[in-house]
């Protein structure tokens, strides 16, 4: 163990709390994924396999991610802002469309779809942190850097909310508290806040998933209205909701054991939307408590890094991308216990997924190579520091 983690550089907490969520997502997935693989006609170890691979992947993309210089990231945040925009639009457009949300582009040759918002999340707080650390003796001058950071935020939160409309408030909120860590006025957010607000309301009550909304929205404060008769799932506001909190009740304290869950077999994804639920009526309270805990540990990393952090870009990139995982494991979670519409957010790391695995881990790289940067810079003040202690020792000898 000492041997890997020699190789490895940056926050070793981080990179323990990495394998034990990747190590859990395949103990969850691989439980969860029964009902799937018998609708497909598939076994239930190729999801196993494929899900494998990706987490894979995944702690290789992380690994380059943590290599890389962190400074990088702010000359790669222009070049993806300029690729997510027009991708955004395109998905939109061209996109592949499942319950009338046009959220992913298939890529060519491999076949293989791909979720722009994820991407879009990447960059928007990279190119934030990048905007706010450069700007920052003039972040309250309104054309200098208010309109164009806000210009940019409010535009991508448009793209991503007209189909994703909870990933776009979740990255909304990521931005405004990068705002406040940046030191923009209040008064600024107060009117970012409000132009968010009428922008939401169009989505809302103008986009192509309004009804969905409006009835995720009634289901959740209409939760002990019983229908008569049998009634559709589909056609059922509450079924998911309902059968998420029977697998948490039933799950109890310590759970009724690993591949033991009873729920699985009734939600209709139970592998990523409501995998929470099902790791708590397996694992019962105490393993999602312990979930729980590892999120949170992870954004007690994170503020660490930024607190240590030299370098304004560096402490925001720590901070934007550290918040985004975080709200979103909490999002995640409020979801499967009821305490929020249903949404289709998955929990990070654990969740079965291809590119929302695949830049979480890259974000986490991005988290790691500022947290590397702190120890290189840590080491260095050490080896000055060294000689110069020396010199008083002997200086004090003689």
């Amino acid at each position: 163990m000492e041997q890997v983690f020699s190789k490895l550089r940056g926050d070793k907490w981080i990179w323990i709390i990495v394998i034990i969520l990747s190590v859990w997502s395949l103990l969850a997935v691989y439980s969860s994924v029964g009902t799937l693989a018998y609708k497909e006609g598939k076994g239930t170890e190729l999801y196993l396999v494929k899900h494998f691979s990706i987490i894979v992947v995944g702690w290789i993309l992380m690994y380059l991610s943590h290599k890389l210089d962190y400074k990088w990231y702010a000359g790669i945040s222009k070049l993806l802002m300029m690729i997510t925009i027009p991708l955004l639009l395109y998905t939109l457009v061209f996109g592949e469309t499942v319950n009338d949300a046009s959220r992913w582009v298939t890529i060519p040759v491999i076949n293989q779809t791909f979720q722009t918002s994820d991407l879009a999340k990447l960059a928007l707080i990279t190119f934030l942190a990048r905007m706010l650390s450069r700007k920052a003796l003039e972040i309250k001058d309104l054309k200098k850097s208010f309109v164009p950071i806000m210009g940019t935020v409010c535009l991508v939160f448009v793209l991503i909310a007209w189909a994703n409309l909870s990933t776009a408030l979740m990255l909304f909120g990521t931005s405004v508290l990068l705002l406040l860590i940046g030191r923009v006025s209040f008064k600024q957010i107060a009117v970012v806040c409000a132009g968010g607000g009428v922008l939401l309301l169009l989505v809302v009550f103008l986009g192509p998933r309004r009804a969905t909304y409006i009835s995720r929205v009634e289901g959740f404060f209409k939760t002990e209205e019983v229908t008569e008769g049998h009634v559709p799932f589909q056609e059922d506001k509450n079924y998911q909701a309902n059968n998420a909190k029977i697998a948490i009740a039933t799950g109890g304290l310590f759970g009724k054991g690993p591949g033991n869950s009873i729920q699985r077999n009734v939600l209709p994804h139970p592998y990523s939307d409501f995998i929470f639920a099902i790791i708590i009526e397996e694992y019962g309270t105490v393993g999602g408590v312990v979930l729980l805990f590892l999120y949170l540990a992870l954004m007690y990393r994170c503020i660490r890094i930024v607190t240590m952090s030299p370098r304004a870009f560096g402490a925001f990139l720590a901070a934007g991308l550290g918040f985004s995982l975080t709200i979103q494991a909490l999002a995640n979670m409020a979801v499967a216990v009821g305490l929020g519409p249903v949404t289709g957010v998955p929990l990070p790391l654990v969740s079965m997924g291809g590119t929302s695995i695949l830049f979480t881990s890259i974000a986490l790289g991005i988290i790691l190579s500022v947290s590397r940067n702190i120890e290189e810079l840590k080491g260095k003040q050490e080896l000055e520091e060294e000689p110069r202690a020396r010199k008083v020792v002997i200086g004090t000898v003689a």
